[in-house]
């Protein structure tokens, strides 16, 4: 049995930290995992930021209320539930997401938590799980799904590698020149119809 695993952030919906850079004129929280392998590094980095700046949750979450799917994310999503299983796998975290899971029609998302203060300040947060789209892609596979992945960053590069097809969607000219192998796609046409040809 197949499943499909989608990140979120740059494949079905713009990147939250760049939309959150501009409203907040913060240039230096542009900084993505399309950008930064290492996502602890980048994480401590941007909590180091809002506290300087004194920005918490709720700043970040009135931004997130104004961000749309990506135009055609949500057709692309509910025409591939109706052929297999999907899972959205994201470095993301429950307090950012969800308002945006209830526009692409509530699929299933397995993400991180943010720790929060009273006040509002984001004083940490909690990785589900190590290396988390690689551990969830294996772990589905031993319960006897075969994965089909994509992503467009460097923390997509596991799973999609790990899976039996994966693909590269809405990613940087280097992230592609760098990995010739995997297909690239930019339109979710495109992509439905790669992911549709590895369908078993």
């Amino acid at each position: 049995m197949d499943i499909v695993c989608l990140d979120m952030e740059g494949v079905l919906v713009p990147e939250i930290w760049i939309a959150f850079s501009k409203a907040s004129g913060i240039p230096e929280l542009k900084r993505t995992t399309r950008d930064e392998p290492d996502y602890n590094k980048l994480m401590n980095w941007r909590l180091g930021i809002l506290k300087e700046h004194g920005l918490g949750l709720s700043q970040i979450q009135d931004t997130i209320a104004t961000i749309d799917p990506l135009p055609g994310a949500r057709e692309f999503l509910d025409k591939l539930r109706e052929e297999t299983q999907v899972i959205i796998i994201s470095d993301t975290f429950t307090q950012f997401a969800m308002p945006l899971m209830k526009k692409l029609g509530y699929p299933t998302l397995f993400c991180n938590t943010l720790d929060v203060a009273e006040d509002g300040t984001i004083t940490g947060f909690q990785m589900r799980i190590e290396q988390s789209k690689l551990s969830t892609v294996k772990a589905l596979q031993s319960i006897g799904f075969q994965t089909i992945a994509s992503g467009d960053s460097y923390n997509d590069l596991d799973m999609i590698r790990a899976s039996k097809a994966g693909f590269l969607f809405k990613s940087t000219e280097k992230i592609k020149a760098d990995n010739p192998d995997i297909p690239a796609f930019e339109e979710f046409d495109d992509l439905l119809h790669a992911i549709e040809g590895a369908l078993d």
